[in-house]
């Protein structure tokens, strides 16, 4: 047992210092990042925020909202005929990611699905990125899709951002170990990791690789999404934020014939377990709960929210583009988190 004393930050903990700026206006800022990926050679432009990979949130009604500025990263439970019928719009597949798990069965449904369509961007989703067999899946799905962008995770600490990138040869690492809403992995197993810190130790190990990292889970606000994107995530992957919009799918709350709320669950609490798996298995706890979320409406308005708060982000701090955001921005500690005496020394209960 060890205990590592330097001192880790969420988004909770800081807020970002305003600085002298030049920008016109809020309009002039670009929001567009233009990407190139190092192991599939693919490229991608338009504004990096990713529809969550969760069944309510990762649709295909949400895929044909953000298209094409942004992205959605579809929930792996579709069928192939489904995902066929969808991919075959030449268009949309810029800017989709077909998921699977680290199942045979779902990399067999990414060859099926490959060889009528083809794909560009994958996601290979695993609650936990830190095993050796995750590892190896990656491998092996890069060396069989070798034209593919692949998004892989979750992890949160620079070292395995690092393995995924080299020996995975993931183009992009998601970041964020159980700081999602409907979340709860940190309650029950105390394993985890403060995001912010998380994305800016993460995104250091893969820029000096020329790899690049998504931010996924714990933003609440448009605010969180400033922060995620100002300490050097690359992109920022959003469920809660999205949920409860007219293109989510799911169990609907109704009152007088009108929609008023969503059931909206994590993807490792016992209502999705109980929807996909057969039930909880009698050797694991559930690691998600589930709430409800307002109805929204249209998906449109929200995007509008948090475009709109980044333009205004980006001209606080001088910033003409997204790009430069992360280089323009000072972090102001605003909250002493837990066990902070005073100078960034810990201190130990009791």
């Amino acid at each position: 047992m060890r205990i590592d004393y330097e001192l880790k930050l969420d988004f909770d903990d800081v807020l970002i210092r305003p600085k002298r700026s030049e920008s016109p206006s809020r309009a002039a800022v670009v929001l567009r990042r233009d990407y190139e990926f190092l192991n599939s050679g693919q490229t991608w432009g338009g504004i990096p925020i990713i529809a969550s990979n969760m069944d309510t949130v990762g649709t295909l009604s949400m895929a044909r909202a953000l298209h094409p500025e942004m992205m959605t990263c579809l929930h792996k439970y579709y069928s192939e005929e489904s995902l066929l019928d969808f991919f075959r719009s030449e268009e949309l597949r810029q800017s989709v990611f077909f998921t699977l798990g680290i199942q045979d069965s779902e990399l067999e449904k990414l060859r099926a699905v490959h060889r009528r369509v083809r794909l560009k961007h994958v996601c290979i989703d695993a609650a936990n990125g830190y095993t050796k067999y995750f590892v190896q899946w990656v491998q092996r799905v890069r060396e069989e899709f070798p034209e593919l962008t692949i998004m892989a995770g979750n992890v949160a600490t620079p070292e395995m951002v690092q393995e995924l990138l080299i020996t995975g040869a993931a183009d992009i690492v998601k970041i964020g170990i159980g700081p999602g809403s409907v979340c709860t992995t940190r309650v029950k197993t105390a394993v985890g990791y403060p995001q912010l810190s998380a994305i800016i130790e993460c995104a250091d190990a893969a820029h000096g690789l020329r790899g690049h990292v998504c931010a996924d889970g714990g933003c609440r606000t448009p605010g969180d999404v400033v922060k995620a994107l100002a300490a050097g995530a690359d992109y920022v992957m959003l469920g809660g934020m999205l949920a409860g919009h007219d293109e989510c799918e799911g169990e609907w709350i109704e009152r007088d014939g009108r929609r008023v709320a969503m059931k909206f669950y994590g993807m490792s609490s016992a209502t999705a377990m109980e929807k996909y798996a057969g039930g909880l298995k009698n050797y694991r706890a559930a690691e998600g709960r589930e709430t409800t979320v307002p109805w929204r409406g249209p998906v449109a308005a929200t995007i509008q929210e948090i475009s709109g708060g980044i333009r205004s982000a980006c001209a606080y701090v001088g910033a003409d583009r997204l790009k430069d955001l992360s280089k323009c921005t000072t972090f102001v500690l605003c909250r002493r988190p837990p066990g902070v005496v005073s100078h960034g020394t810990a201190m130990l209960g009791g």
